[in-house]
């Protein structure tokens, strides 16, 4: 008998255990009337830039409202210093995956590279959706929240060949092989000229800037000293393509006379603007990106409907608007510390 009492008491031990263990690992679970709470990494293509600051300000609002309203969500908050790391991104993406977060909110660097690190979370019960850049394949996906990419490339087109009257010469400067969302920009700066604007030649439109404003400072002397001033126009797709196209612009003494559009906002570009250096910028929806990308996911694992697409908007910012309500909105967002 004592052996048996003992044994039963080593049974309870052994499940009270089991039981304090699964109560901790899922302390977090438990929001306000026992309403579930979730951890939600988000992955960014770089964590350096103005724009991917912005999308963590959006995370973490969507984060404090489902908070506020009694379902926990915490943000984890994780990418690579360089946006060309996708051996870096996808080993992040699959720590996540073992620590067996509730879903995540990638920004993928690779339309292809990343298609199996999503596959992965998928088996493994984790949502995932992803947001500002596309997958080849989104079988494995929950949503796609971004800006209409392609449209982006249209305004910066119909920009330039405004100003430009119509003719001219013209330069494009793609940013990094297999980011789906400046090859949709590059596609639609590409195809509006091409269709509207036949009198513009292209003097280049196959060089890429890498992903740092150094590097694209380094091909846009390259392609500055190639032309010289048959140099009308010139498009960057990106935050660090345009910083270093501008500051190219500068070293040559070609700035402001070149018409120049670029993408994504910072306090340097906004100010280069204002003194009619840069002549427009093609304006995202951070914050609305991050918000959107934690609202749909954790919807999702709530059980609600979420909409294959999301879009989040785009606009043009020039010398001549850029003092309006909506465009500061756009050109100032809210930056998470």
């Amino acid at each position: 008998m004592p052996r048996f009492v003992s044994a039963l008491l080593l049974l309870a031990l052994v499940f009270s255990g089991c039981g304090a263990s699964n109560s901790e690992s899922s302390a977090y679970k438990g929001g306000a009337d026992g309403k579930p709470g979730y951890r939600i990494a988000v992955i960014p293509k770089g964590t350096t830039h103005v724009f991917w600051k912005s999308v963590h300000a959006g995370a973490l609002q969507a984060a404090k409202e489902f908070s506020a309203a009694g379902t926990p969500v915490e943000i984890q908050w994780k990418g690579a210093l360089l946006e060309n790391d996708r051996e870096g991104q996808i080993n992040v993406v699959a720590d996540f995956v073992a620590q067996g977060v509730d879903g995540i909110v990638l920004a993928p660097l690779d339309s292809t590279a990343l298609v199996p690190s999503v596959r992965d979370a998928k088996d493994a019960g984790i949502p995932t959706v992803i947001f500002a850049s596309g997958l080849s394949d989104e079988s494995a996906i929950v949503s796609y929240v971004a800006t209409d990419n392609y449209h982006g490339g249209v305004l910066a087109a119909r920009e330039i060949g405004k100003r430009l009257g119509g003719k001219g010469n013209a330069i494009l400067l793609r940013y990094n092989v297999g980011s789906e969302s400046t090859e949709q920009r590059e596609r639609g700066f590409l195809d509006t000229i091409k269709k509207e604007f036949p009198e513009i030649v292209m003097l280049s439109d196959d060089q890429y800037s890498g992903t740092t404003a150094i590097s694209a400072q380094n091909k846009a002397l390259e392609l500055c000293n190639q032309f010289g001033d048959r140099v009308n126009g010139f498009f960057a797709v990106c935050e660090p393509d345009t910083v270093g196209v501008l500051s190219a612009l500068e070293t040559e003494g070609l700035a402001g006379k070149v018409t120049f559009v670029g993408f994504d906002p910072s306090p340097h570009l906004t100010e280069a603007m204002r003194e009619k250096k840069v002549h427009g910028l093609v304006l995202q929806d951070p914050v609305q990106m991050g918000y959107q990308g934690v609202k749909s996911v954790v919807e999702h694992l709530q059980g609600k409907q979420v909409e294959k697409r999301i879009p989040t908007g785009e606009a043009l910012a020039t010398p001549e608007n850029m003092d309006t309500p909506e465009i500061q909105k756009l050109l100032n967002p809210p930056q998470a510390d």
